[in-house]
């Protein structure tokens, strides 16, 4: 019993799988907001193609 504990708290898979998830929910920020800024700037560049075509 105290090997299968000490195996237990030995076993570090779990915080594998949390550093795939943080390094998964940084690269998601960076493309929301990469999206977002490209949205803002497309956004004015068809506000003024319709601005010089009326």
């Amino acid at each position: 019993m105290k090997l299968k504990l000490k195996k237990f708290l030995a076993d570090d898979s779990g915080a594998t799988a949390i550093e795939y998830g943080l390094i998964a929910a940084g690269i998601s920020v960076a493309i929301i907001t990469a999206v977002n800024t490209m949205g803002s700037t497309l956004n004015g560049v068809f506000v003024d193609i319709n601005t010089d075509l009326q």
